[in-house]
């Protein structure tokens, strides 16, 4: 060993949890990243690592070393397993082995890394002495018959001769959504916990650390505020109520612990407790809050004279579980761009120059008691007023009524709007007394407060905004689960929506604690034991907040619905976090929902592919189909089903292989390849045509390799690519496909070695097509290419929403094809370095966060010279493949390019010259179309 080196380790971390506080697991895995700013050193690998395992006083320490290059997961070294409410302070060192640029190979050492803190969860529901609790009597309702929030409270004081507090940990949950105070402070900073869930199945809870609110003297008052939240908010857009049970409940249990003694002190949820109403009159997910200062403040909300009796919820209480991901927050703040007075001149129009969810803050109001102030939100504006129309049924409003004081930092506290725009009235700049001004408001966003690890630019400033607007729409809709829209009456999570996404969510974000909760209830939800349900099918939306019951009669419960794409997510969608994060337990955890999925959830035809007669969604929103009936598009949904079917198939034999269960990976195998036989008779014609002959069909084909027969020595694959060529330049490079096709398109073009008919796509402005919203002003992804007209106007179809993330999967050619990065090994310890150029731009910067650190990429265009520099992070590697060399489609093998390198900085340079695109010959006779 040479001594220490400049490679320095960063905190571990635990499983896939967002913080180590609070993990559900009795042996933790273990995983660190590294960095290293040296520029001397090269192809740093690890060859050992010390985990040294503490109390959480330092004490009792045992250092455990490992020989090995394993950074990512590594199993818990300790002989001990953990119980419940264990705290250990873990750190990391590596020893490692690099090379200097003279060639020479040294061993060093690095420093420890920080220590993490862990600390274990309850693991058992049996850890639990609480009960849920809820009124005696019926739940009160609100004027308009949605459940009123109430506030739940005990009154209490610490034993004596019991010594000094040293620990107070308040584990809670709730059917609804709640917000906690001790002793009048807020507990915690979270956003609707416990969050969106099936919750008749599992069942979320927060650990809060309140020590410091604990008085050791005197009482201590223990408040919970209760609202409809997610449980039993008017929802979907048949806006049934209570669809979770009838009434709200809370169930927490305080744990004091003191130095001289080892049992804790306990305060939990029975029937001592008490329960009132809150100034909150009226609260829920779609439609908004009420607050009437007159009947009290946020600091006393329990102070009213109504009350209610307590006793045990009838609900059963599912199984419990301390969530991986982080919780929803408010990550950003937004000031007011503009405020204006609205076409009629009856009320004034905040834009905050930014779609996204979340609410408003008010940080100073004071009006005449009994004065009201309302808040209605919207996406767009149109000839000087809002657009509610494509809101549907939902309200997005938020009431104040004023008692007459001032208010500060007021905001609704259990909903969230999707909005760019405020409708206020009550409230003016004209006001003699505290008038609206930008100082006087700020939206709040709102979201699972998720890593970020992705980052893309390049000189082009409208597809930054283009890649902006899909970052935004991601945020905008990754909120407790990945919904669809956080406008409009659905917020659910379709399974389609996230599986054409997951890949671009996988690289902006650390979505590995949100998405694999919702993956639970994806099984969960298939499975349901329900005489409406039919076990395998995968539904549409999870959780499945539209499960028919024998009361529904009909209007409300949908039928099991089998699905491709949106099934598929069954699959696709932990295959894909699994080559994100590379944990297997991605796969092994949902290996039941796949088979479910493949053996019960498909309805077949005889030849194994889908029953035609089975309907399908398809190309969603193709931008040829009727306005008002998205789902019938240029391209069949059976073909997509069927293409989507074979490739789940050969996933699922992949993953029997991982998890050793060859006998299932080879039946899978040979049923892919009977299946792709199949197609091939279907829809493959003898002369190399493909049926349905449109973008979309072509760009499944070619991404899925269904293709491998040859005619007259020339590959039929190669005849395809041919055929979307032509089909992409025939449309003037406008956009012909729906939120399937786009996602698979742009990359199907660059792998067959038209990645300049990607460019020409990416570059035109005319609608349909990716910047066209970008010059209509949008911020976020759209639902449809045409939300809005270019006249202005909003599109008069049924279903319009400006904040989804669909089509946002742009991105990931952004990421991987433009900027050039892609996982190789499960996991990104080995990825692909082969970024496409374009003359267009002048430069191309891609960063990720990587499970081994931070790679940076970035190339630059001067006329002919290609430039590259990247940094690889210790214990990785990459492989570069440069550009061509001439001209762009010149057939030299891709291996004969290729470069394999460790970690350090690398700088690579060549010459790239780009054939102007597309020929003269299949241009119309006036030129080239404009962009």
């Amino acid at each position: 060993m040479s001594g220490l080196t400049a490679v320095t380790v960063q905190p571990p971390t635990f499983e896939q949890h967002h913080d180590g506080f609070g993990v559900q697991c009795a042996r933790p895995r273990i995983s660190w990243r590294f960095s290293c700013l040296d520029e001397r050193i090269r192809h740093w690998t690890q060859i050992a690592y010390e985990i040294e395992i503490s109390t959480k006083d330092g004490e009792n320490s045992r250092i455990f070393k490992v020989l090995g290059n394993d950074s990512v997961l590594v199993p818990w070294p300790s002989p001990e397993s953990l119980t419940s409410r264990a705290c250990r302070i873990v750190r990391v060192r590596c020893y490692g082995r690099y090379s200097l640029p003279n060639g020479h190979e040294e061993e060093s050492i690095t420093e420890w890394s920080s220590p993490s803190r862990l600390e274990i969860a309850l693991l058992a529901n049996n850890d639990w002495t609480g009960r849920m609790i809820t009124t005696s009597e019926a739940w009160p309702l609100s004027p308009d018959g949605s459940a009123r929030p109430l506030c739940f409270h005990r009154t209490f004081k610490l034993p004596l001769n019991r010594g000094v507090v040293c620990s107070a940990r308040l584990y809670i949950t709730s059917h609804g959504v709640y917000s906690a105070r001790m002793n009048g402070t807020a507990i915690g900073d979270h956003v609707l916990s416990p969050g969106f869930q099936s919750f008749h199945k599992r069942l979320h809870y927060q650990i809060y650390d309140v020590t410091h609110l604990v008085a050791s003297s005197g009482s201590n008052k223990i408040e919970v505020e209760v609202a409809a939240g997610w449980f039993a908010s008017a929802w979907t857009w048949a806006r049934k109520r209570f669809i979770y049970g009838q009434k709200l409940g809370v169930l927490a249990q305080l744990e004091i612990h003191f130095q001289d003694t080892i049992d804790p002190f306990t305060i939990t949820t029975d029937e001592s407790w008490s329960s009132s109403v809150t100034a909150l009159v009226s609260s829920e997910i779609y439609d908004g809050e009420t607050y009437d200062q007159r009947l009290g403040t946020n600091a006393n909300p329990s102070g009213h004279s109504e009350h209610f009796t307590v006793q045990e919820s009838s609900i059963p209480v599912s199984r419990l579980i301390s969530p991986e991901a982080a919780p929803v927050r408010v990550v950003d703040r937004i000031e007011p761009k503009d405020i204006f007075k609205s076409h009629s001149g009856r009320s004034v129009i905040i834009d905050f120059g930014q779609n996204f969810a979340g609410r408003v803050c008010v940080r100073r109001l004071r009006k005449s008691c009994g004065s009201s102030v309302t808040f209605r939100h919207a996406e767009v504006i149109q000839n000087g007023g809002l657009v509610y129309r494509p809101l549907r049924t939902v309200q997005a409003r938020d009431t104040i009524i004023s008692d007459g004081n001032e208010i500060v930092n007021w905001h609704p506290k259990y909903t969230f709007h999707g909005f760019r725009y405020v409708e206020v009235t009550g409230w003016s700049p004209d006001d003699d007394d505290c008038p609206l001004t930008r100082s006087s408001i700020v939206g709040e966003v709102i979201h699972t407060d998720m890593v970020r690890t992705g980052w893309f630019s390049c000189s082009n400033s409208d597809v930054n905004r283009l890649h902006e607007n899909s970052l935004w729409g991601m945020k905008s809709n990754f909120l407790s689960v990945p919904i669809e829209c956080p406008s409009r009456d659905e917020r659910m999570g379709w399974t389609g929506d996230l599986n054409i996404f997951a890949q671009t969510a996988n690289f902006l974000y650390n979505t590995s604690g949100i998405i694999r909760h919702w993956l639970d209830d994806l099984y969960l939800d298939q499975m349901e034991e329900s005489p409406h349900w039919r076990k395998g099918v995968v539904p549409l939306f999870i959780p499945n907040n539209l499960l028919r019951k024998d009361d529904d009669n009909g209007c409300h419960g949908w039928d099991p619905m089998p699905n491709a794409v949106w099934g598929d997510a069954a699959i696709m969608v932990p295959w894909h976090l699994y080559h994100t994060f590379g944990d297997l337990e991605f796969l092994s955890r949902q290996y039941d929902s796949m088979l479910q999925y493949l053996r019960n959830g498909v309805v077949r035809g005889e030849d194994g592919l889908w029953d035609p007669e089975q309907w399908q969604f398809g190309d969603w929103l193709d931008p040829r189909a009727p306005q008002n009936d998205s789902g019938r598009g240029t391209t069949d949904g059976t073909f997509i089903a069927d293409c989507f079917l074979i490739e789940s198939t050969r996933i699922i034999a992949k993953i029997a292989c991982l998890l050793d269960r060859s006998k299932e990976s080879a039946q899978f195998g040979e049923t892919a390849l009977q299946l792709a036989v199949a197609w091939r008779k279907k829809y493959l014609t003898p002369s190399g045509y493909v049926l349905s002959d449109s973008a979309t069909a072509l760009s499944l084909t070619l991404s899925f390799n269904l293709i491998s027969e040859s005619i007259n020595d020339k590959p039929l694959d190669e005849q395809a690519a041919s055929r979307l060529s032509r089909v992409v330049r025939l449309n003037d490079f406008k956009i012909t496909t729906g939120f399937v096709g786009s996602a698979y398109l742009s990359r199907a073009l660059t792998k067959t070695g038209n990645s300049e008919l990607s460019y020409a796509m990416l570059f035109q402005k005319k609608c349909p097509s990716y910047l066209y919203p970008v010059t209509m002003g949008a911020t976020t992804s759209w639902e449809r290419w045409d939300s809005m007209l270019s006249d202005g106007s909003v599109n008069p179809g049924s279903m319009t929403s400006f904040n989804h993330h669909a089509l946002g999967s742009i991105a990931h050619w952004l990421h991987a094809d433009v900027g050039g990065l892609e996982a190789i090994d499960p996991g990104w310890k080995l990825f692909r370095v082969r970024p496409r150029p374009n003359r267009e731009l002048l430069w191309a910067e891609t960063v990720f966060e990587s499970r081994y650190g931070r790679i940076e990429l970035k190339w630059t265009l001067d006329g002919e010279k290609f430039r590259l520099t990247l940094r690889v992070p210790p214990n990785s590697s990459a492989v570069i493949i440069l550009p061509v060399e001439g001209n762009v489609h010149s057939t030299s093998k891709i291996a004969d390019r290729e470069q394999r390198v460790g970690s350090g900085l690398h700088v690579l340079e060549c010459r790239f010259v780009q054939t102007i695109w597309p020929p003269k010959a299949l241009l119309p006779p006036w030129g080239r179309a404009e962009f």
